[in-house]
């Protein structure tokens, strides 16, 4: 008896996309990919569908045959997806893609819902600008509604004197300002779950960010009570089961004083969810396709501790960071060029004293880089 595989299908060929093929294979899957990029880091690994969001005939060729379809990142218009909807299973839900490419509307989901979010009003104006400003106060950060990631689409006003400044760099779009939180710490929930409601969360990542870029995500998180713990799995749980969730979801917060604040969602995987590979028993990546495909979910219980560092920019000296122990390398095969990411290591360890000692030993590493090289994301 022949097995029938599941064809599925991935809208974007990045480095998400290229993972979760990796973890797809195993499990006996196969993967098409759809990206206009004319390079991309998964295009080694399945048949890639080349063209625009806007070619139907495109579109048509890509459904052809799949058993499910997903994407890889939030930018992707709603149209292409809705396109082939009506032949083929999309997850996450299209409702859950349009709410996490609107900050506005990310934000309303989140207070309907009862998750605390940061002072924000909705700005279109120079006027309404200034009448936001005198209703959340300075510093704020003001933001594009749509399209920002990785910091850009950003603009933070420190006082009034940066209002003209960040008008000039954002005028033109909607955009959103926002109260400057001075957080504590940055953490995230990745939650995972399926057609049949079952459901399962990772442990609270504590993440550092450099220039809008996340730089580290450690496991567990050193700042983090079970209070929080609990309250974020409640909040992740709440949105899961609003927006009828299927697959992996990224949840960012702010802990401000020991309380949680929602910055903002991924109806996807994410980059702060890369140390699961080695450091969780079932990767984030195998997780969303057996959540998409409604098989049974895999546990997310630790492996010990983990801390994942991105490589952004220009490329390190390979031999010496397989030299050390428990140091697990992912290239995803992008020239190098600024504020690029491409690839990360993560750090693995059974105990605390241990997992510090090799994040010494990457930190020489690091030094051996000439000056101003930014390789890995350390500070």
């Amino acid at each position: 008896m022949v097995r029938d595989v599941p064809l599925i299908g991935v809208f974007g060929a990045g480095q998400l996309g290229r993972m979760l093929a990796l973890a797809g294979y195993p499990l006996g899957l196969q993967f098409r990919f759809f990206d206009p990029a004319p390079e991309s880091p998964a295009e080694p690994l399945a048949e890639r569908v080349c063209a625009s969001f806007s070619d139907e005939a495109a579109l048509q060729r890509f459904a052809a045959g799949l058993r499910v379809a997903t994407f890889e990142f939030e930018n992707i218009p709603l149209h292409a997806l809705e396109h082939i909807s009506s032949a083929v299973p999309v997850s996450p839900p299209l409702r859950a893609l349009a709410i996490g490419q609107d900050r506005w509307e990310e934000k309303r989901c989140f207070q309907s819902l009862g998750i605390p979010v940061p002072a924000y009003a909705p700005v279109n104006s120079r006027s309404e600008l200034e009448e936001a400003v005198d209703r959340i106060g300075l510093p704020a950060v003001l933001k594009t509604r749509r399209m920002g990631y990785d910091g850009k689409g950003q603009a933070t006003i420190q006082d009034e004197r940066g209002l003209d400044s960040a008008w000039r760099a954002l005028e033109g779009q909607p955009l959103l300002l926002e109260r400057f939180v001075p957080f504590d710490a940055e953490v995230s929930m990745l939650a995972v779950r399926n057609p049949s409601g079952a459901t399962s969360f990772y442990p609270l990542v504590e993440n550092v960010h450099g220039d809008g870029i996340l730089l580290t995500s450690r496991v567990p998180a050193t700042c983090v009570s079970p209070e929080l713990e609990e309250q974020a799995r409640r909040y992740a749980l709440a949105l899961l089961l609003a927006l009828d969730y299927v697959g992996v979801l990224a949840i960012e917060f702010f802990v401000e004083h020991g309380v949680l604040l929602a910055n903002e969602m991924a109806p996807r995987v994410h980059n702060s969810g890369h140390w699961t590979i080695e450091g969780a028993e079932t990767s984030q990546f195998e997780n969303h396709l057996r959540a998409i495909l409604n098989w049974p979910l895999g546990s997310t219980g630790l492996r010990g501790m983990s801390v994942m560092f991105n490589i952004t920019s220009v490329l390190p000296d390979l031999e010496r960071l397989l030299r050390i122990p428990g140091a697990h390398v992912h290239l995803y095969g992008k020239a190098p060029k600024p504020r690029r990411k491409l690839g990360h290591v993560t750090i693995t360890a059974d105990d605390q004293e241990t997992l510090h000692q090799r994040e010494l030993e990457l930190r020489a590493v690091l030094h051996g880089q000439a000056a101003g090289d930014s390789a890995l994301g350390i500070r």
